[in-house]
């Protein structure tokens, strides 16, 4: 197969608008009903000096990332048992991580005021971001695998899920996920905008990497010329569905990560006086930019499709991964570990 032939439809199989309007609707009224009544009746026993293992937040997260390891198995196993109910379960079990999580997230969010008598959302460290990007990431690729009825890239995407939830495990370990205050200067509701939009861009850019290794795998199976039967051809979408796929992936993710550089300008205005200082987080986050910014370029430009551009994708996630945990881990700055997360 020629790759210039390549088009840039994804699949043209779709879910009704009303349906993804009742699912997304039916998950938040889902997600804040579990939030209500964890706090109705865990409130009484957080409070200044509860132990971290003991917070309702850390039991949902601990359920969620179980269900997320189950269903990166099912997923998987989805591949060779191509039985519709297999991938009914797969979809489910990520769903049901998914708001596991995100009630995690919002149950910590009113331990913030009892544990610390001082309340922020939980974006204040590594551990409440991974826990974040983790969701996110579930919650593209589950809308993406709604309106595209394609359920093979879940075998690519939970298994970065599952590395992030390693790390979270990780930084429980090394006792880095307690809550903690943030430096006065960053208290701002520039904040959670600007991190919402941040993660919302990871996460995109994650699940197309995910689907460019999907990609390089069929692509190497045709190029050896195997035929219907082998697994990379019966189990993954044509190339010209999964080229697609990588980029409304990358469609979705861009726009939202620009917003955030931009959220992000304002909030160091407001907070250091200056919308750029060339701090290294600031200064890979416009490296980010410029990867995705010449993907496109590449793509409608020069006509770039197929194996290149999923090697692109590949490649940006790596720059992304290293702006996410790289610059907090490595490099010293105003957003680096322990002052931002």
């Amino acid at each position: 197969m020629n790759e210039k032939t390549l088009e840039l439809k994804g699949s043209e199989l779709s879910v009704s608008p009303s349906n993804r309007v009742l699912y997304w609707v039916s998950l938040l009224i889902i997600m804040l009903g579990l939030t209500g009544l964890t706090i109705f009746f865990e409130a009484h026993s957080v409070g200044p000096g509860t132990p971290f293992d003991k917070l309702p937040s850390y039991k949902w997260t601990t359920y969620g990332n179980l269900l997320f390891a189950v269903s990166a198995v099912v997923y998987i196993a989805h591949l060779w048992l191509p039985a519709e109910a297999v991938g009914k379960w797969a979809t489910g079990l990520a769903t049901g991580g998914t708001i596991a999580v995100l009630v995690g997230l919002l149950a910590r969010w009113f331990e913030m005021h009892e544990v610390l008598q001082d309340g922020h959302a939980p974006v204040s460290n590594l551990y409440e971001v991974t826990m974040l990007f983790s969701a996110v990431t579930v919650l593209i690729y589950l809308g993406m695998e709604s309106a595209y009825r394609n359920r093979a890239a879940g075998a690519f995407v939970m298994p970065i899920v599952l590395s992030a939830v390693g790390f979270e495990l990780w930084l429980v370990y090394d006792g880095q996920a307690s809550p903690s205050n943030l430096v006065p200067a960053l208290k701002s509701y520039w904040m959670y905008s600007h991190v919402l939009a941040n993660f919302i861009g990871y996460a995109a850019f994650a699940v197309a990497a995910a689907m460019g290794v999907m990609y390089l795998l069929r692509a190497n199976a045709e190029k050896r010329g195997l035929g219907a039967d082998a697994f990379a051809i019966r189990a993954f979408p044509e190339l010209r569905k999964i080229d697609g796929l990588i980029f409304k992936a990358i469609a979705i993710g861009f726009p939202v990560f620009t917003l955030a550089t931009v959220l992000g300008a304002a909030w160091a205005y407001e907070a250091w006086g200056g919308y750029w200082s060339w701090d290294p987080k600031e200064t890979w986050a416009l490296i980010v930019w410029l990867t995705y910014a010449t993907y496109f370029h590449l793509r409608f430009v020069k006509g770039w499709v197929g194996t290149r551009m999923a090697w692109w994708a590949i490649a940006g996630f790596g720059v992304t991964l290293f702006c996410f945990l790289g610059v907090n881990l490595y490099l010293s700055g105003l957003h680096s570990y322990g002052k931002l997360g």
